[in-house]
């Protein structure tokens, strides 16, 4: 089974190196790395190539999620997962554990069920969030679901972006009219498109991703929420929605 990790970059120099050094260490044997660059004006290239592991292409974009469709169309793997410039595998047999709990899915699943002989669509897991020395500050407040389905992420977006592994046969290209919240958009349409084709998604119960705690600003925060509330208004129904904010805003009054 062969994975791509995909990690777009631009001037990414100061966090970089972590995040290569976690792919070059794993114990899985069939690993492509591509590094997609947008053209950076610092360390970053050069950093990038002292890893014979890593496959960068470095040219202007249109921005993150074009970066990752570019990234999508150059991958191979069986599976792929995007990795941000700081973020880690959580340990160097990450990717053998999921390959091999990939494999004893479907050993014990019917594969006549979807077209490209494998029956899993997503391979998931637990994320820790960690500081810039990469140690461990805590668990994400979203835990994945025992069963995830396009319909757990009414609740949010359950499982990091980090720890969501696609089978390629049903990753779609991001939607660019989204500026912050594409992923999320993304992450349900692939779930959609592998319900389409009868396949099961797998939950490895077990921390996968190491994710760097970044601080994002107040004005990109609250438009990454207007559109995360127009993407769950396509998907799940505008009333729906309505009533799901009506219910997120209530557990906060409780909580406080």
């Amino acid at each position: 089974m062969k994975f791509s990790i995909i990690t777009v970059t631009y001037n990414a120099e100061a966090t970089l190196e972590r995040t290569l050094q976690s792919v070059a260490q794993q114990t899985h044997p069939d690993i492509e790395h591509l590094i997609i660059d947008g053209a950076s004006k610092d360390k970053t290239l050069e950093i990038a190539h002292r890893y014979p592991h890593a496959i960068v292409m470095s040219e202007p974009d249109k921005g993150l999620y074009d970066a990752m469709n570019k990234g999508l169309q150059r991958a191979t793997g069986d599976f792929l997962c995007f990795l941000n410039a700081g973020d880690q595998l959580h340990s160097k047999d990450t990717l053998a554990h999921l390959a091999q709990s990939a494999t004893n899915a479907s050993l014990a699943s019917d594969s006549s069920l979807v077209t490209d002989g494998s029956p899993i669509g997503i391979l998931y897991g637990d994320t820790h969030i960690v500081d810039a020395q990469g140690h461990f500050l805590r668990n994400r407040r979203l835990t994945p679901p025992e069963h995830l389905t396009w319909r757990s992420f009414k609740d949010g977006m359950l499982v990091c972006h980090q720890a969501f592994y696609v089978n390629r046969q049903i990753a779609l290209p991001y939607d660019l009219s989204y500026r912050f919240s594409a992923d999320f958009d993304w992450c349900i349409r692939c779930m959609k498109e592998g319900e389409l084709r009868g396949m099961q998604n797998l939950y490895l119960h077990e921390p996968i991703a190491d994710y760097l705690a970044e601080g994002m600003t107040t004005a990109n925060h609250q438009a990454s929420l207007k559109e995360r509330f127009k993407i769950m208004a396509k998907h799940y129904g505008l009333m729906p929605t309505i009533g799901q904010h009506i219910w997120f805003i209530f557990r906060v009054l409780v909580k406080k």
